[in-house]
């Protein structure tokens, strides 16, 4: 077979190919357009369904809607009701006495009978100070005392006789003078007679020896109503010794202040507790050289109180007496009852330590928190601590 028939041959099965793809291609287009007919008639026989099956929307939600804002209202309304007087703060916290407990005489601690946050009694001994030295300034006013005392029993004793002593002077005063007014009266009259009689009928020697005894006789006048004079001081003489004795008394006086004040310094070296409480804060050891006025510790008492800083806007109904309920943060189970005791007479601003002073610069209006103290009742149960500054959130019920 020649080369030209059968490239022939060839090219007529190629051409059979290319129809046999081309029917198919026909065949496939016909069956889509078929497809795309039938979906068309499927589609409007589902439209007609859902229109028969579609109904009317129902109002179920509005309704439950409507009963929950109600529900809503209806518990507002409630809420309101049941606090409407009722006033509570989240800002408040315990509160207390803390005594601060410092040495009165300075020395150092050879005993120590405390430890930190225990429980201590009224008069129990916490601490004592080295008291050698106050022993010895007691002992030294106890001398003083009695040297003072006797020398006041000496002041009394010559008060005693100054009363008996000086109005017997004065009477021997008395008694002299009139003696030496005698013996002058009897020299004046020897005198005058010497002095008088004829010459003849005396001596010389008689008259000098008239004149010497008229002069001795003055003079001892004159010592006499001298000695009179000062002995005529009975009373003066007398206040003078009383003077004394009131002066050794004052003395006595003096000698037994000192020796109480020895005394209390001497019994100042054991520092006892005041009240009962807990010790905190505890800045002291065994050996420590102690100053007075020194803090040594603080004895927080058991009486615990509420200080809440209320708005001065919720306190129009608020009185003392009113209830309180008290949540306290640190035990969320546990819920105080008590009652407000009394209203600072001021806002905390006012006592602090740098008030607020309104009158310079622009103002800016701010609500003011009054300190409310409220006294716990009940509500405690035992064995509880309750420190000093916790959180709580008190509520008061209001009349």
């Amino acid at each position: 077979m020649s080369e030209t028939d059968e490239s022939q041959r060839d090219d007529s099965r190629a051409a059979r190919s290319h129809d046999g793809g081309n029917e198919a291609t026909h065949d496939k287009e016909r069956d889509d357009r078929d497809d795309d007919r039938n979906e068309g008639k499927d589609n409007g026989k589902h439209g007609d369904d859902d229109q028969k099956d579609r109904k009317p929307r129902s109002k179920k939600p509005l309704i439950t809607l409507a009963v929950i804002v109600v529900l809503l209202v209806i518990v507002a309304f409630v809420w309101w009701f049941m606090t409407r007087n009722q006033e509570s703060t989240d800002d408040a916290y315990t509160d207390g006495n803390a005594v601060t407990i410092a040495p009165k005489v300075a020395g150092y601690v050879v005993k120590l009978e405390v430890n930190d946050n225990v429980y201590v009694r009224k008069g129990q001994l916490l601490i004592e100070i080295d008291p050698r030295e106050y022993r010895a300034q007691v002992a030294q006013a106890q001398a003083q005392l009695g040297l003072a005392t006797a020398q006041l029993q000496s002041a009394q004793v010559q008060l005693d006789i100054a009363r008996v002593r000086y109005p017997a002077e004065y009477r021997q005063a008395q008694a002299q003078t009139a003696s030496a007014l005698a013996d002058l009266h009897q020299a004046q009259a020897e005198y005058d007679r010497e002095h008088n009689v004829d010459t003849r009928a005396t001596s010389q020697q008689n008259i000098d020896a008239a004149d010497a005894k008229q002069a001795s006789a003055r003079a001892s006048v004159k010592q006499a109503q001298a000695q009179l004079a000062t002995a005529s001081l009975v009373a003066q003489q007398i206040r003078q010794a009383f003077a004394a004795v009131q002066e050794r008394r004052q003395q006595v006086a003096q000698a037994r202040a000192q020796l109480d004040q020895a005394q209390l310094n001497l019994a100042w070296c054991e520092v006892r507790a005041p009240a009962d409480g807990w010790i905190t804060r505890r800045n002291v050891q065994l050996g420590t050289y102690l100053q007075p006025g020194a803090s040594l510790f603080l004895i927080v008492t058991p009486q615990i109180w509420v200080t809440a800083n209320y708005k001065e806007s919720q306190l129009d109904q608020m009185r003392p007496g009113n209830k309180v309920t008290i949540d306290v943060d640190a035990y969320p189970g546990l819920e105080l009852h008590g009652h407000v005791d009394s209203i600072q007479q001021g806002s905390g601003s006012r006592f602090s330590a740098f008030p607020a002073e309104n009158a310079t610069g622009n103002f800016v209006k701010i609500v003011q928190r009054v300190p409310v103290k409220i006294v716990i009742d009940s509500g405690m149960p035992a064995g509880h601590p309750l420190p000093l500054g916790l959180s709580v959130e008190p509520t008061v019920y209001l009349k």
